[in-house]
């Protein structure tokens, strides 16, 4: 399983996590990569969906610990996380489709490849003006 979080300003994958299974781990792991990225910003909003993983206790503490807001989707309502899912059918055709991987490590290389080279860095985005996430956010600070 993969959990990813995504700056929906710029598109970027700001962390991201691999497990066998999906639980409250898995999303805590990608909310920390993402927050040390970020250099532990206080009062951002996290949006997720309904997910037993991101309604548990070690989830909760964790944005309480980080006074970050958290916002879920509503119930039902696919288009709360529109940016994320088109992420993960961006992800399924570009890089699953169609391959088979002899190893677990072997797919966390080919995802860590595609999200920290080509997603954020090359593949440009029509919601930042044609430019990857990177260079959407470097024009952004300039």
């Amino acid at each position: 399983y993969l959990a990813v979080v995504l700056d929906l300003f710029s598109r970027m994958v700001i962390g991201w996590a691999m497990d066998k299974r999906i639980k409250a781990k898995l999303v805590c792991d990608a909310l920390q990569m993402a927050l040390w990225r970020r250099r532990m910003p206080k009062g951002v909003t996290v949006h997720s969906d309904r997910g037993s993983q991101y309604c548990s206790g070690q989830y909760q503490a964790l944005l309480a610990k980080h006074e970050i807001l958290c916002s879920m989707s509503g119930k039902g309502n696919c288009y709360d996380s529109a940016c994320a899912e088109s992420f993960f059918h961006t992800l399924k055709v570009e890089l699953f489709h169609g391959e088979s991987f002899a190893t677990r490590e072997t797919m966390r290389r080919a995802v860590f490849e595609y999200i920290e080279v080509d997603y954020n860095r090359t593949r440009r985005h029509s919601a930042n003006g044609n430019i990857s996430p990177m260079a959407f956010e470097t024009k952004m600070v300039a």
